[in-house]
């Protein structure tokens, strides 16, 4: 009996402690610090960019993860500038950063080449168009240096000035135009306007001081950034997009246990090209809406490489800028050609 009794005692000990030891485990799970992942962007706090894909993106990834994931978002060029979040990302500078690839001239020509007149109406086929290029392995090379999580790319871009008309191009001489990327100055320049390279989170006071005539952006842009507070005149002529990149460290995501790196590879790729695609039209559709409602001028050029006034300078442009690729050695001629085919498929 006394030794039963003893028995007893040592067992209930025993399993008392291993309920203890298991309690702490469970509790060092529960507490394990999680892994954060800072992401630098330009676009401002209020931006749909950022409240309506990056934001949720960022939740997804945490809900996804068990909390074991944090991103922690900086938005407005806090924590890289807009030309260099790119390159703060493949540095480890911070953990991922969008950017837009025509704010580093030279160092993605063949995916700029997406930005040429004619390849893309609207953002969501941008986005599908670009998304498919780096699926397939036609521009994928430019971004080794990180680990790319998802394309973007704007409605097409118009022109856009305060109190000057833009019907033809010679209407762009002796205007000083923003620029976003070389392609878009080649087709200023073109056209026969001085094309002015500047990031757009300074283009609002350029236009106050008189230092800008006019900017070129797609719809979405001038809202984000307050831009048709001052643009009162817009010429609707679809002349480029810009192409965007959202991309991670290398390190950090080779770091991660297969699971969380599981969890980012599910919201990467075609899926996000598309959501990011249709909130940048929807945001186009309703600032170019809110515009016309206050009164601006709309000037529209729907088709301008039929346009017997603007067919030139496109072309002529587009011939410069895959010339200019073609004598740094690079096969600009098939990756247009890719595009091409790419565009027809992504035609919504």
């Amino acid at each position: 009996m006394k030794k039963t009794l003893s028995y007893s005692i040592a067992l209930a000990a025993l399993i008392g402690m291993a309920g203890c030891s298991q309690s702490k485990d469970s509790a060092a799970v529960d507490t394990q610090e999680a892994t954060t992942l800072r992401f630098a962007h330009f676009w401002p706090a209020t931006s749909a960019t950022h409240t309506k894909v990056f934001a949720p993106w960022a939740k997804k990834i945490e809900e996804e993860s068990g909390g074991r994931l944090k991103v922690e978002i900086f938005p407005s060029a806090t924590l890289a500038k807009a030309d260099a979040a790119y390159e703060a990302t493949a540095k480890g500078t911070v953990d991922i950063g969008s950017q837009l690839q025509g704010y580093t001239n030279g160092r993605f020509p063949l995916t700029q080449i997406t930005e040429l007149p004619g390849l893309s109406n609207s953002a969501t086929q941008m986005n599908c168009m670009l998304q498919t290029l780096y699926d397939d392995g036609v521009i994928a090379s430019e971004y080794e240096d990180t680990h790319l999580l998802f394309m973007m790319g704007t409605g097409p871009g118009g022109i856009h000035t305060v109190d000057k008309p833009i019907n033809e191009p010679n209407d762009l001489k002796g205007q000083r135009i923003r620029r976003p990327s070389a392609i878009a100055g080649d087709i200023i320049e073109a056209a026969g306007g001085t094309p002015v390279g500047l990031p757009v989170t300074d283009v609002y006071t350029s236009l106050q001081r008189g230092v800008l005539d006019g900017l070129s952006l797609p719809w979405d842009a001038m809202g984000s950034f307050k831009l048709t507070e001052l643009a009162n005149t817009h010429t609707n002529i679809p002349f480029y997009s810009s192409a965007i990149v959202v991309t991670m460290n290398k390190g950090k995501y080779d770091n991660l246990p297969q699971d969380l790196k599981q969890v980012i590879d599910d919201n990467s790729g075609q899926m996000m090209a598309a959501l990011a695609g249709k909130v940048f039209d929807e945001e186009d559709d309703k600032f170019m809406a809110e515009a016309k409602a206050q009164g601006d001028v709309m000037i529209d050029i729907p088709d301008p490489l039929n346009d017997p006034l603007w067919k030139g300078p496109l072309e002529a442009g587009t011939k410069k800028y895959l010339q200019d690729i073609s004598a740094l050695g690079l096969d600009a001629d098939t990756v247009y050609q890719k595009a091409k085919e790419a565009s027809a498929a992504c035609k919504s």
